[in-house]
């Protein structure tokens, strides 16, 4: 995205968003799908964690040994990658096409502006780190 702001007759132009961060919760049962779908789209790299948490699903009710017990955070797969701006949109399709069952607790997909980006190893920066 592009900002234009003007001031004293001067343009100050300010390039935005040339990479994004985004991070998927997901059910833990569908990662593999997600990850093939991912690795159709070129998204190559991700970070993977086990989580826990609940949102409008609001855990669940479990017996054990004839006590029933109350589970509010339920076992969710976080998923963390980084992309250039122009392929935000084929990432988001492709974790939410394999990832939704029309059903409460298929999870969420959040997208942030990524600044900086850097491959320690070769120094490399922006687009070329990713």
């Amino acid at each position: 995205m592009i900002t234009y702001l003007f001031k004293k007759s001067v343009l100050f132009v300010f390039l935005r968003g040339s990479m994004k961060f985004i991070t998927a919760i997901i059910k833990p049962i569908k990662l593999e799908e997600v990850r093939a779908a991912l690795s159709e789209v070129n998204a190559l790299g991700m970070t993977v964690t086990e989580v826990k948490g609940f949102g409008r699903q609001k855990g669940q009710t479990e017996l054990y040994r004839g006590t029933e017990y109350r589970n509010d955070f339920l076992p969710k797969t976080k998923i963390e990658l980084a992309v250039k701006d122009e392929d935000t949109d084929s990432v988001i399709d492709a974790i939410s096409s394999v990832s939704n069952t029309g059903k409460v607790g298929d999870g969420k997909i959040f997208v942030y502006d990524l600044e900086k980006a850097v491959r320690i190893r070769t120094g490399e920066t922006g687009d070329e780190a990713l």
